[in-house]
């Protein structure tokens, strides 16, 4: 059997775990991130770091939050004297990693998995630092508030489209000459930024689900797949080992 060639979507800097899992499980990796993350010092970021005596809990949605807290404000972290929530795995990984102890994390690693939690618990009248990308859905402050919580929303770091625009027009070609054989997305906008390169986003769409199993990691990532009439599967546990496994499960069932 030959070896699958996957093409990962996600950011640079997380996509080294990616590639070496697809390595690991007897397939090739090709690289073209459709998504950059920037750490930002903006000026909510720096108003949360004020308040933060104020918080009775903090969020991290993702590991870039806490790296970009580290690198602006070394000391707030070690210093966080409040309860703290996470979403994922590796996120809860990393603060751990930081000294810190996970109060919550739900099963469902998304948005709405946290906010069914909070409801769950009954967490009300408390005041909750969110630092995220501002282009994230606005669904967890809204609905935390709508439960008498008060949201301080802060900007920790920046979701760009992709500083290399010619890796992803190249990936895109490749799917063209059918050089590729599955594709993985991690987030909403990895979609988004895929298809927004595409001259064709029609002809695009219909070459990928001839061609392509296509990967993503969870609901909410498939909700814009669908927008653009992709056919997709995805884990049970919205995790990116998790993702992987399936694809090579997958793709061995359909080539036997």
């Amino acid at each position: 059997m030959s070896k699958p060639v996957v093409a990962i979507t996600r950011p640079k800097d997380r996509a080294k775990k990616a590639c070496e899992i697809v390595e690991k499980l007897g397939g090739s990796a090709i690289l073209a991130p459709t998504l950059d993350l920037e750490p930002v010092n903006s000026e909510s970021l720096k108003e949360l770091i004020k308040r933060k005596d104020e918080l009775d809990w903090i969020i991290f949605t993702s590991p870039t939050t806490i790296i970009s807290l580290n690198k602006f404000y070394p000391d707030f972290i070690k210093t966080l004297n409040c309860k703290l929530a996470v979403i994922g795995n590796k996120t809860g990984k990393l603060a751990e990693k930081n000294g810190l102890t996970v109060d919550l994390m739900p099963e469902d690693f998304t948005a709405e998995g946290l906010i069914a939690e909070f409801k769950k618990r009954e967490i009300t009248g408390k005041t909750i630092g969110i630092p995220r990308t501002a282009s994230a859905r606005p669904i967890l402050p809204e609905e935390l508030e709508k439960l008498g919580n008060k949201v301080i929303l802060a900007e920790a770091y920046k979701s760009l489209f992709p500083m290399d625009k010619e890796a992803v027009k190249e990936l895109i070609q490749k799917i063209k000459n059918k050089e590729i054989d599955a594709i993985t997305f991690t987030s909403p906008l990895t979609v988004e930024n895929f298809f927004k390169i595409a001259d064709d986003k029609a002809k695009l769409a219909e070459i990928v689900n001839d061609n392509l199993l296509t990967v993503c990691i969870g609901p909410i990532t498939a909700k814009v797949l669908e927008k653009y009439d992709i056919t997709y599967i995805y884990p049970d546990t919205y995790t990116v080992p998790d993702m992987m496994e399936l694809l090579f499960k997958t793709w061995r069932e359909e080539h036997e």
